[in-house]
């Protein structure tokens, strides 16, 4: 066809046919032109033999001829590892007569050529084959940018990920302190119980944040704690060597699957705020089974290879001993946590774990504490973990101690009674304000209305209006209802010798 090149097909068929036919024949059947076809009697070389030679050499000037030998190299001699943004802002320093900027590709393109003939030797990743039931990996990855919330507050947590290097099976768990010893020994063991038997090696990162700020004996006992554990499940233990990831890929590089889906899995949602956070472990929990549900197969294959459970868990929690003060409360890691005012003198037992700390009294335990830790850069300031009904007796009995109480911003359960403070105290007398706080605090607690409550203090302050202590006591008080009238029959003894003389037939 005009203007559409031949093919070396073409050529050969040409050449074919014209052992028996003529010029014009032979050109015809092979779809090429008569004069094509005198070209190529003329030169009988194939089309891909003919295209042009590659020319070498520049079509343009180099634009790094004059500074090349004088300026980049003997800097890249000295300092290898410089990158082409840092010698490109060299170069404007040294020659400022010119724009370098339109040059920075060919100097990319020339460094990234020099250091694979000149450059320093590279380290070499070398790939693992993995046996089933040999490896497995844990380790914690900051969850910030999944921009998770509980009831509208935002959630700061990591992930304790565990994976076998095998099959790829995977657990996760939201963590909501740092890295500690206690997150590690709680995600371990549910992950292994999760799996259902336990692998050979367990292979973690150098622990170093888990232990910081541990002086030497703290660092050596949960170094033998960690030790033990691993001794409880048959587990091998392992670290890589600090600040080398690669080490640990076969779950660094998981780390980003994981959050990817977990972010694919939020933005099908259409929301990243959940009611409560045990609804968001759900969650959690959900998207990891989906994923190892897909590689159901190849875990099957590596379960036979895993080690059997022991009969129970182990200790997964830290221990600390406290003395209830007459504050009503004691504190523990920088955090102040009220509890029943009974408790006052007695010393309790404490667990710690993740996210919450039991209390025992000598073996019984007497309630459970939501964990708390304190701010970053709080400059020594406690934070507070309080429940208003452990302190609202005494308050009651001593109301003025609210306007300077230490922890009073905390001691309001809902957002509604923290703004009911601010209005009372901006609208009345201060001793008023706070005879009128703690009568509402009182009443929420004794008619255990303080959801309702919280309605009602909010439809008041939207409408501008301050809350009437006296009229909510009204509102709230338990209603009186009469008691039913029951009328009991007794029946006659007769009625008893008739079933005695029956033998009990109707």
């Amino acid at each position: 066809m005009p203007g559409k090149p031949i093919t070396d097909q073409q050529v050969r068929l040409y050449m074919d046919l014209r052992r028996t036919l003529s010029q014009q024949t032979a050109a015809a059947k092979a779809g090429v032109s008569v004069s094509t076809a005198y070209r190529i009697e003329t030169d009988p070389r194939l089309p891909s033999q003919k295209k042009a030679e590659r020319r070498f050499g520049r079509s343009t000037p180099d634009p790094l001829a004059e500074v090349w030998d004088a300026d980049i190299l003997p800097l890249l001699r000295t300092c290898p590892g410089l990158r082409p943004i840092t010698l490109l802002e060299e170069l404007q320093r040294r020659r400022p007569e010119r724009d370098w900027a339109k040059a920075r590709r060919t100097l990319e393109r020339r460094i990234r050529a020099w250091k694979a003939l000149h450059g320093p030797e590279q380290e070499v990743i070398f790939r693992q084959i993995h046996q089933p039931g040999r490896q497995a990996l844990s380790d914690f990855t900051d969850a910030g940018d999944l921009d998770v919330s509980i009831a509208g507050q935002p959630l700061a947590h990591r992930l304790y990920h565990f994976t076998l290097a095998y099959s790829g099976w995977e657990h996760a768990e939201v963590i909501l302190g740092g890295e500690s010893f206690v997150a590690l020994t709680h995600g371990l063991q549910n992950a292994l119980w999760a799996l259902g038997g336990a692998p050979a090696e367990h292979r973690t990162d150098s622990l170093s944040a888990a232990f910081r700020n541990l002086d030497a004996e703290a660092r050596e006992d949960l170094t033998r704690r960690y030790e033990a554990l691993c001794a409880h499940y048959g587990l091998t233990p392992s670290r890589n060597t600090t600040g080398v990831a690669h080490e640990n890929g076969s779950i660094e590089s998981r780390h980003g699957h994981l959050k990817d889906r977990l972010d694919q899995a939020l933005t099908l949602r259409a929301s990243r705020d959940f009611d409560t956070l045990d609804a968001y472990r759900r969650f959690v929990a959900e998207v990891v089974g989906r994923h190892n549900a897909r590689h159901r197969k190849v875990v099957d294959l590596e379960r036979p290879h895993l080690r059997s459970l022991p009969e129970r868990r182990t200790t997964d929690f830290e221990e600390a001993s406290v003395v209830v003060t007459s504050s009503g409360g004691f504190v523990l890691r920088k955090v102040f946590y009220t509890v029943p005012s009974r408790l006052i003198g007695h010393r309790l037992k404490v667990r710690l774990y993740d996210d919450r700390l039991d209390c025992l009294l000598g073996g019984t335990l007497v309630l459970t504490l939501p964990r708390a830790r304190p701010a970053p850069r709080s400059k020594g300031r406690h934070a507070h973990v309080v429940d208003y009904r452990h302190v609202i007796h005494s308050l009651r009995r001593k109301p003025q101690a609210l306007l300077n109480l230490v922890y009073r911003d905390d001691l309001f359960p809902r957002a509604a009674y923290r703004r009911t403070w601010d209005a009372l105290l901006a609208a009345t007398d201060p001793r008023l304000a706070c005879r009128t706080m703690v009568g509402l605090l009182w009443l929420a607690h004794e008619r255990a209305c303080e959801a309702d409550l919280a309605r009602v203090l909010e439809a008041l302050l939207d409408a501008g209006q301050l809350p009437d202590l006296a009229a909510l006591r009204q509102r709230f008080e338990p209603q009186d209802t009469a008691a039913p009238s029951v009328t009991i029959v007794l029946p006659g003894a007769d009625a008893y010798d008739t079933l005695l003389t029956s033998g009990g037939q109707p």
